[in-house]
């Protein structure tokens, strides 16, 4: 099935089975391997990029399905010399070990930001009518489907507060 997707701001067309993931066309179709395969089963997060400004877990969706929507992966929030504020808060807060989970953990982070933004509530929300607060509980919950094997979770929780707290700064100076 021949599919456009639109990747890091550049469309790459595929001819692929209808039943191929967006996981395995990214890695093996188009050879961006910053997405890594974890469980398969959606359930690590390792895989997670961001579709249309939201997170999604890449192996449990059809590549077919992204026809038309902007995808980015890590490889398109920063690259080396020119990172984004979180993949460079995950380098000063060393929110990584082996770096397996990494990738998916900076694009989760990346959208969760913009999720709080937002003002999505999540289930530790204590007010749904008020503003998203960026506190260690909210991070954990929004951030709880993306696991680390290394038990990185206090550094990742500190790149991300690194991250929120400087783009509230930025918004407040403006």
């Amino acid at each position: 099935m021949k599919t456009r997707l639109s990747i890091n701001g550049e469309t790459h067309e595929i001819d692929a089975d209808a039943r191929t993931t967006l996981l395995d066309a990214l890695r093996h179709h188009i050879g961006l391997t910053g997405t890594k395969k974890g469980c398969d089963h959606g359930q690590c997060g390792a895989c997670t990029v961001i579709v249309d400004g939201r997170r999604v877990n890449s192996c449990l969706t059809l590549a077919c399905m992204q026809d038309g929507a902007q995808i980015t992966t890590v490889e398109g929030l920063g690259a080396p010399g020119a990172l984004s504020p979180m993949q460079a808060a995950f380098l000063a807060q060393d929110g990584f070990q082996c770096g397996y989970c990494t990738p998916g953990q900076i694009c989760s982070a990346t959208a969760m930001l913009e999720e709080i933004r937002a003002g999505w509530p999540s289930h530790v929300s204590a007010d749904l009518e008020a503003p998203a607060r960026l506190s260690v509980e909210e991070i954990s919950e929004r951030m709880s489907g993306n696991l680390c094997r290394c038990a990185c979770y206090p550094n990742i929780v500190e790149a991300i507060t690194q991250v929120g707290e400087a783009e509230t700064v930025a918004e407040a100076a403006e």
